[in-house]
């Protein structure tokens, strides 16, 4: 039988895949807020599509990095354009890391997660959409140098 301890890693870190596909989603169809977390919500979350069940996810923790990535976006922006490279602005990446340090930037700026524990998580997100492992390195980087930024009194 699972642990408890598991489940509960397992559901965020659900939440946070989640979270980046809808903040991907929610660029590139200009939808709201509200109307992708509803869609995640009803259609992701534990449903079944096709044969295939998708994983449950803390719904709390999705809310509050789709949301805090909206809310925050700007700030978040500059903290990621801080991390790249000066002729790489977040405006020049992929859409999908786009969305990713989004909702990375949303949890080291308003999560008591530690920065080591939020960027191992990303990364594997990372390593989810780009099997190559290229970009899980890039992720890896530019998130340690936002955790150093965000949070300074962890490292």
């Amino acid at each position: 039988m699972p642990d408890t301890r598991d489940i509960k890693r397992q559901k965020k870190s659900t939440a946070r895949l989640f979270a980046v596909q809808a903040l991907f989603q929610m660029e590139a169809s200009d939808a709201a807020l509200e109307d992708v977390q509803e869609e995640f919500e009803t259609h992701r979350f534990g449903a079944e599509i096709d044969g295939d069940t998708y994983a449950e996810g803390n719904l709390d923790l999705f809310r509050s990095l789709t949301k805090n990535a909206v809310t925050n976006q700007s700030k978040i922006d500059q903290l990621t354009d801080k991390a790249l490279v000066a002729k790489w602005p977040i405006d020049r990446i992929d859409p999908t890391l786009r969305a990713l340090f989004r909702a990375a930037g949303a949890e080291l700026t308003t999560q008591d997660t530690p920065p080591k524990v939020t960027i191992s998580e990303f990364v594997d997100v990372a390593k989810a959409f780009f099997p190559d492992g290229k970009e899980a390195k890039f992720v890896n980087a530019v998130l340690d140098h936002m955790a150093r930024s965000a949070k300074p009194d962890a490292f």
